[in-house]
């Protein structure tokens, strides 16, 4: 039997209702959340970040967090809903001081800002000047607290940039990149990192851009329970026979002991680093090392656990 792998998972919605059986609304099965942790750990997982997509989400993720040594979580609103600021019956500069709250509360849990950025391929949630203002007002949390920014960018990078090169020395990732190697090099020209998972490696194009990727900046994550690899994507044929075959059940006939269909789980970022390691034709085991290296660099600088 090959060594098991270590692996950080940086981008685990694990607050999404899925993980207590809920699906649009309806119960289908009991909660399984520490089913989905323990076939984490078993598969190498040495950090999962919960990430946060509101202040709701930042404060669950905390209470997540603090029950595993495991758990860390970032704190944020993503781009798709910067309405809550204003909506927030104390104003938006309230919401941002209860997201700040959110991180002096949670200390070394608390490991990045966001998720935060901008979003142009869902407008219909959240227009773009909405999104813009609250993307610099989190940004100001950076003059706060030294953490890294977990960035959020669909068919923005060139706003995304052009806001970011007035932070000079901001540290971060740009988390489920899908976007073009050019868009890439000025994400890593700011010293960013590049987040990868099943939404990085859908198109061909896709694979062509990972492959170009410096090692040193590579982060890998599943985003689940969403973003799965599909056998419709350019990156499945890569996956390892030993990570291809996993049994799932649908969620209508639920089993704790197995994973339900199409819903993603932070033990699948072996089927990341399968692809990933394939397409660049890069020794398994050195990448997976490289890339818990970045991670620990990037987010648990002082933390030797």
């Amino acid at each position: 039997m090959s060594k098991l792998r270590k692996y950080i998972d940086i981008g685990a919605n694990l607050t999404d209702t899925m993980y207590s059986g809920i699906y649009n609304g309806n119960k289908k099965h009991e909660p399984d959340l520490l089913q989905v942790l323990k076939r984490s750990w078993q598969s190498g997982l040495d950090k999962i970040i919960i990430t946060s997509g509101n202040l709701e989400e930042s404060r669950k993720a905390l209470e997540l967090a603090i029950t595993s040594e495991h758990l860390y979580t970032t704190v944020g609103c993503h781009p798709t809903r910067c309405k809550e600021f204003e909506e927030h019956r104390e104003g938006a500069n309230s919401y941002l001081e209860k997201l700040k709250d959110v991180i002096i509360t949670g200390g070394n849990k608390v490991v990045a800002l966001g998720e935060c950025g901008l979003d142009y391929d869902r407008l219909n949630f959240c227009p773009k000047d909405i999104q813009m203002k609250y993307f610099n007002l989190q940004l100001s949390l950076t003059k706060a607290f030294n953490l890294p920014l977990f960035l959020h960018c669909r068919n923005a990078a060139e706003d995304l940039y052009a806001v970011l090169v007035n932070y000079p020395g901001v540290k971060g990732v740009v988390h489920s990149f899908d976007g073009s190697y050019e868009e890439a090099c000025k994400f890593l020209d700011l010293g960013l990192y590049i987040g990868l998972n099943g939404c990085s490696l859908k198109t061909d194009q896709n694979l062509e851009t990972v492959k170009l990727l410096p090692s040193n900046r590579i982060l890998l994550e599943t985003d689940c329970p969403w973003c799965e690899v599909r056998p419709s994507h350019a990156g499945y044929k890569f996956i390892s026979k030993e990570n291809s075959g996993m049994p799932t059940v649908k969620k209508e006939k639920w089993n704790p002991e197995q994973m339900v269909k199409s819903r993603n789980e932070p033990c699948n970022i072996r089927q990341i680093l399968d692809i990933v390691a394939s397409i660049r034709n890069a020794n398994i085991d050195l990448l997976c090392e490289q890339v818990f290296d970045n991670t620990m660099e990037l987010f648990f600088k002082n933390d030797n656990k």
